[in-house]
């Protein structure tokens, strides 16, 4: 005897599956470009303010100071993303979009 509850789980299965693979083929790329822009925006207000760590003054320190709150979390990632070694085969998913 097949009961209303399993069928329940199976079709609920199924639509899930079938929402995720919606997503993935609609907007999965729209949102992993998305965050990675929002990465790099991010990288360039900290090191636009924070430069000064690195050798790079742009901003007057009473305006960093008054920043500094906000960005003492991200500090330590954004130092070790700037100064981390690239390779040009970092730079091919930026050439894929040119073609």
């Amino acid at each position: 005897m097949v009961r209303l509850g399993d069928i329940q789980d199976k079709l609920r299965g199924i639509v899930c599956a079938a929402r995720e693979m919606l997503y993935g083929m609609t907007t999965y790329e729209w949102t992993q470009s998305t965050k990675r822009e929002r990465a790099e925006v991010e990288n360039l207000f900290v090191l636009i303010s924070f430069g000064d760590l690195l050798g790079l003054p742009v901003l007057p320190p009473y305006y960093t100071m008054r920043l500094l709150p906000y960005i003492v979390p991200a500090i330590h990632r954004w130092k070790r993303s700037l100064l981390r070694e690239r390779d040009w085969t970092d730079l091919t998913e930026f050439i894929e979009g040119i073609d």
